[in-house]
């Protein structure tokens, strides 16, 4: 029987099947049973990262013809911005990115690369809010379509129920890799489309899943009320009525200060992870999520001998803009 996922379609852009990767030492840390990573720091696009996925089916409009410009909101080093470039330069579109946050004289680490895909940057000054970096691209998009420009448009972190359905795959593919059993699965969450896809997608290919958030931007009762409205888009794409509900979203958001802000925690889970497993964690995302991980597991939330997996969502040009903050760690002798 077809599985009504595989009817719904996608453009191909990232590197699948992403490794599941045992975690020995990592796991040892923290007296964890058995900790795997997935690998979706791996995906390919532009460096790798979870929002391979989500624009696959995000971005399928988009290749029709009837568009020449993509269009895209973030913060100052959005993943998502960066990987939506790259798309757009693999299906030969124009691309606009309006980004927010504080201002730096120094182009780096997303940044950088967004510039190198020749990115038109909109800058919203030490201004990073949802809503203002959306009402800005609205704005601009009527500007070129009074040029006579084709704009489609991308909302922040690709996150819609189209885009959640990369997750709902993405889970069919862990299942395969992991078996059956009970597994504990930590996500990072930002914009919630991650989230809502691996809890749908858990429901249906992994049930013995439980699904864990560690937020970097947004407080639970946020996340939890978005995830809701992204798990029902979503499932309703699966023609399923009974979507998971508000209740279902299990997040945690006392590991981060603000958003792009690195922290005393994060810091020590990248050190940690580089060090016990030569696993590059980023001070936005990753490293945030690494901290809650290992908190969680001290504290007694997360079961030791329950295997827990941790998706690595990517961000390592992210660590190139932290220059400043991680050179303390340098051990260097000049001879």
């Amino acid at each position: 029987m077809t599985d009504i996922l595989d009817t719904i379609p996608r453009l191909t852009l990232a590197d699948l099947p992403t490794p599941l990767h045992e975690a020995p030492r990592l796991a040892q840390h923290c007296a964890l049973q058995r900790l795997l990573i997935k690998r979706d720091d791996m995906t390919g696009l532009a460096g790798g990262g979870n929002k391979a996925r989500k624009l696959e089916y995000d971005l399928h409009p988009a290749a029709s013809g009837a568009y020449d410009t993509l269009m895209t909101v973030g913060g100052r080093q959005s993943n998502h911005a960066r990987m939506t470039a790259a798309a757009a330069r693999i299906l030969g579109l124009d691309v606009k990115l309006v980004l927010g946050g504080p201002v730096t004289e120094a182009v780096q680490g997303n940044m950088l690369l967004d510039a190198l895909f020749g990115a038109e940057i909109r800058f919203l000054k030490e201004n990073d809010d949802n809503d203002a970096m959306m009402s800005e691209m609205r704005r601009w998009e009527e500007e070129l379509q009074s040029a006579g420009k084709r704009p489609f448009t991308v909302p922040l972190g690709g996150s819609t129920g189209r885009g959640a359905l990369g997750y709902v795959r993405g889970m069919r593919e862990l299942a395969q890799q992991f078996g059956g059993g009970a597994a504990q699965v930590v996500v990072t969450v930002g914009s919630c489309g991650t989230l809502a896809g691996c809890i749908v997608g858990a429901a249906r290919y992994m049930p013995g899943a439980r699904i864990v958030g560690i937020s970097v931007s947004r407080s639970t009762s946020a996340v939890r009320s978005r995830t809701a409205e992204l798990m029902r888009e979503c499932a309703g794409l699966l023609g399923q009525t009974d979507a998971p509900d508000e209740e279902s979203v299990e997040v945690y958001d006392g590991y981060f200060e603000e958003y792009g802000a690195i922290t005393r925690a994060g810091r020590e889970a990248i050190v940690t992870a580089a060090r016990l497993e030569g696993l590059l964690l980023d001070p936005v995302y990753t490293g945030k999520a690494m901290a809650g991980l290992l908190d969680l597991v001290r504290l007694g939330v997360l079961r030791r001998d329950v295997p827990v997996i941790f998706l690595h969502t990517g961000g390592l040009p992210i660590l190139f803009a932290y220059e400043e903050e991680l050179r303390p760690l340098a051990q260097i002798t000049y001879r």
